[in-house]
């Protein structure tokens, strides 16, 4: 990277260090200057770890798959790292804060959607794909159709996935440096576009690796610093929680018999999710959604082998899981020690924005240094998971729409580079706009919508393309269309976007996700067009599926180029 531009990016994060001190004043808020510290030698070292896979990043393999030299255990860490987002570290433990027991669904529903990436995709993916999931929807197909099907949906989803880290990350940052959130946001997306512009996939995997360290070695120190106040006894802190709830309550001016059931209440299912339709399509969109994310896909293709795609995804279940049972506890130990704290509110909300519960809950039990730790750890996360995200929205326009096509192939590495790259600005740009519109939003809701998205147009087509020897190009294309555009549709008109963004009264979709009905959308029109589809292109789909099965099940010409 150039040592001009290296200087202009210091000078851009750290601005906000000298703007912050005439902010506090105004806000008459302390400067933690041990955070700020220990936040800005994070970006420092990361902008070096850039740097460096510059240097080794000339092909577009190198910059889309780290040229496949990931070995399995580096990337379940950095499929961990990936995964575990903004969502997972601020909006779960947040949810859990706001409504006790009912924020479990968002752990629960990341976590087991992995054994279905385990047991249906991991060496099928690694033994048909190249760069992007496309590779593999469209092995048999058609190239134009079922590839622009997967750039927009790549687009969609990562757009929403977007939405969530920009918020927390700008949240994050206001909070640290008390700068206006809007400022906030423009940093964060400057210091991704630089990571993924410069640094490619191999910058990102070590961001992601280093991220996931820190963040599980941090979210632990968390857990274990909350239990040993309460004697290492989860049922003693679950049952301080309620009393803390029911105090707030009476404090509130409820009476007493309707403050103990408040406080009981966050013990219970119906405070997140009011009811059971709701509840099925939530869970069903984080279970299926997590294997048809495109920048969770993507990462296998950057291991040698079918038997290193394994390998990455059991790591990575593992790590994720122990992270969600950590997020129950770092939640529920917010309530005793940050809902009690007036130095963490503002009136009855929380200083920073909600997002926040568990920035104020390492403040409160390991101080200024551990806050500065966990900061850094927080804007790790999303910085790792956006580079991601930018990385696979770049890939899919570059590699699925410019080179495969718009040029039929005919487009060498170093154009498809640069219209890489170009996608990476424009991108982050948008960014920027959505993190700025959608601010008040919890951020671990609006990745359950990006998940939604993906459950019902991804997952259908790569399920269908890949197990059933029936599905034709127009089924796939059209049908994986009609499940993502019913998600879409859906989630538009659903209160959280219809009411909480647009500002409508009423929203004409009542449940919280499309899952339910959008996902089957996907997977009937796919089987239904695919069906009645007498095209001659259609005899050619079928009759290509024993090829695939061969080379899906036994990897026999996977050399890390797909056989179109």
């Amino acid at each position: 990277m150039n040592p001009r531009l290296l200087i202009v990016l210091a000078l851009l994060v750290a601005a906000p260090a000298s703007a912050a001190a005439l902010e506090g004043q105004a806000e008459r808020q302390p400067i933690n200057w041990v955070a700020i510290a220990m936040f800005l030698a994070f970006v420092t070292l990361t902008l070096w770890i850039t740097r460096r896979a510059a240097q080794r990043t000339r092909t577009a393999s190198d910059f889309y798959t780290a040229g496949g030299g990931i070995s399995g255990f580096q990337n379940g860490l950095a499929m961990a790292g990936d995964y575990m987002s903004a969502a997972s570290f601020l909006g779960i433990s947040a949810q859990i804060f706001a409504d006790g027991y009912d924020g479990l669904i968002y752990s629960t529903g990341f976590i087991v959607g992995w054994p279905i990436l385990l047991f249906l995709m991991a060496e099928k993916l690694r033994n048909l794909g190249k760069y992007t999931f496309a590779d593999v929807a469209s092995y048999r197909f058609a190239q134009p159709p079922v590839r622009s099907f997967a750039a927009a949906s790549t687009l969609l989803v990562v757009c929403f996935y977007l939405i969530a880290q920009m918020v927390g990350a700008g949240q994050l940052i206001k909070l640290l440096f008390g700068l206006p959130y809007g400022y906030a946001v423009i940093v964060v997306g400057m210091l991704m576009m630089a990571y993924v512009l410069f640094g490619g996939m191999r910058a990102t995997t070590w961001v992601q690796i280093i991220k996931a360290v820190m963040l599980l070695s941090g979210a632990t120190f968390m857990a274990v610093m909350v239990l040993a106040q309460f004697g290492f006894s989860p049922e003693a802190l679950f049952r301080r929680a309620v009393e803390v709830k029911t105090d707030l309550a009476l404090a509130g001016g409820a009476a007493p018999d309707a403050a103990a059931a408040k406080g009981l209440s966050i013990m219970a299912p119906g405070n997140f999710i009011k009811d059971p339709v709701s509840a099925i399509s939530f869970g069903l969109a984080l279970m299926l959604g997590t294997a048809g994310l495109p920048h969770i896909l993507m990462r296998f293709f950057t291991v040698p082998d079918a038997q290193a795609a394994r390998k990455s995804v059991l790591w990575a279940t593992t790590w994720i899981g122990y992270f969600y049972i950590l997020t129950f506890i770092i939640g529920f130990g917010a309530i005793v020690l940050v809902a009690t704290n007036p130095a963490y509110l503002d009136g009855e909300a929380l200083r920073g924005g909600g997002n926040m519960a568990a920035i104020h809950l390492a403040h409160a039990i390991g101080g200024n240094a551990f806050l500065g730790f966990i900061s850094a750890v927080a804007f790790a996360t999303i910085l790792a998971v956006v580079a991601g995200l930018t990385l696979s929205a770049a890939s899919a326009v570059s590699h699925d729409l410019y080179a495969t096509v718009i040029k039929k192939g005919a487009a060498d590495s170093a154009d498809e580079l640069r219209v890489s790259r170009i996608t990476t600005l424009a991108l982050g740009a948008l960014a920027i706009l959505l993190g700025i519109a959608f601010e008040k939003q919890n951020v671990a809701f609006m990745v359950s919508l990006a998940f939604a998205l993906a459950a019902s147009g991804n997952f259908p087509v790569l399920v269908m393309s890949l197990l059933w020897s029936g599905c034709t190009t127009r089924g796939a294309a059209i049908g994986g269309t009609i499940g993502l555009l019913t998600a879409f549709v859906l989630t538009v008109l659903s209160p959280a976007i219809w009411v909480n963004v647009l500002g409508f009264t009423a929203a004409p979709f009542p449940y919280s996700s499309p899952a339910i009905f959008s996902v089957p959308a996907g997977f009937l029109a796919i089987w239904l067009i695919s069906l009645i589809d007498t095209s001659p292109r259609a005899a050619i789909d079928k009759a290509g599926y024993p090829a695939q099965r061969l080379r899906a099940e036994t990897g026999i010409g996977a050399s890390g180029a797909s056989d179109h």
